[in-house]
């Protein structure tokens, strides 16, 4: 098929369709509009068959993963999510595998109200590239760069489930039927917290979606915000399927170091604490509170029962060329 007819057939009508864009998928540029006193956050991901998602990922959750990951990176800065453009690039033509594809992209697109408005197709090994913007009132923007000592540090969701999904996956795990389906859908369909990035932007200092492993982001707001922190590891968010299947012990290091769970890790200062509840209650994420942020500059402690933690050598997911 060619790639025009290709781009036609699977991308140019689908999903959902935003007003603020003015020319869509069919020209050589999109063209969109702006609200007024909003800035743009931007952000790309590129995910590769063998390196980001398993060779025999359902087409599903390829598409889904994709853009899930991009969101989770304009919730962690406060963004609310508008357009994506994709770069696919595929080994051959598959209609039931683009057919799955195209359903897995406009299914998460749909339910963000985001537009699908441009990219490329191309002939090559199985990879894509998703770019993604959104909107974000000025001087609202979530960074690494801004915890403070006495922050308290907060994780949304659950930590952990995904990376022990992609051992199940991968038959390095067992889990019973409701473990496994549990597990493994944490690691195809991570759910980007797009409505608690929103709802505590005026209220966290940092932020970070926790992509790499609890210990490797929680280090990237540290070494940015020139601060230290104390994890008490007795209080991260554990699911009972992650328990029931490894034990807590086990839990606890999926959840200090597996990456994939796109929960969001952030720090609020005494002063917002007691809002934060009221905040995020509309969004149905709760956040659980795991230590504070430190004065001693880069300085990571774990402790499990107030007693010290050894933090792990593997503390995550290293991007290596």
């Amino acid at each position: 098929m060619k790639e025009f007819d290709l781009i036609g057939r699977y991308f140019a009508d689908g999903g959902h369709q935003r007003k603020d864009v003015i020319i869509g998928i069919g020209d050589d540029c999109a063209v969109t509009s702006l609200a007024p006193n909003q800035q743009l956050a931007i952000t790309t991901d590129t995910l590769i068959s063998g390196v980001h998602f398993l060779e025999d990922t359902p087409a599903r959750s390829v598409a889904y993963k994709a853009v899930a990951v991009n969101l989770s990176d304009l919730a962690a800065m406060g963004a609310e999510p508008a357009w994506i453009s994709l770069s696919l690039s595929l080994p051959e033509f598959n209609d039931a595998w683009l057919e799955e594809f195209a359903a897995g992209l406009y299914e998460l697109t749909q339910y963000y109200s985001v537009q699908l408005i441009g990219g490329d197709t191309v002939k090559g090994p199985l990879s894509l590239t998703i770019t993604a913007q959104g909107f974000i009132p000025p001087n609202n923007a979530l960074t690494r760069s801004a915890a403070k000592p006495g922050d308290w540090i907060y994780a949304t969701g659950s930590l952990g489930d995904a990376g022990a999904g992609l051992d199940i996956l991968q038959g390095k795990l067992n889990a019973d039927f409701t473990q496994r389906d549990f597990l493994v859908n944490k690691h195809l369909f991570p759910s980007p917290r797009v409505a608690a990035g929103t709802a505590i932007r005026r209220i966290a200092n940092a932020c970070i979606d926790v992509s790499d492993g609890l210990v490797a982001d929680l280090q990237h707001i540290l070494r940015a915000s020139k601060c230290g922190a104390m994890v008490h590891v007795d209080k991260l968010p554990l699911s009972e399927a992650l328990v029931s299947c490894v034990g807590r012990e086990q839990a606890i290091q999926y959840a200090l170091t597996a990456g994939d769970d796109y929960e969001l890790l952030f720090t609020v200062n005494e002063e917002h604490k007691g809002i934060l509840e009221t905040s995020l209650s509309s969004t149905n994420v709760k956040a659980t509170c795991i230590g504070q942020i430190t004065g001693q500059a880069n300085k990571l402690e774990l402790k499990l029962n107030d007693v010290p933690f050894a933090v792990p050598e593997k503390g995550g997911y290293l991007h290596e060329f």
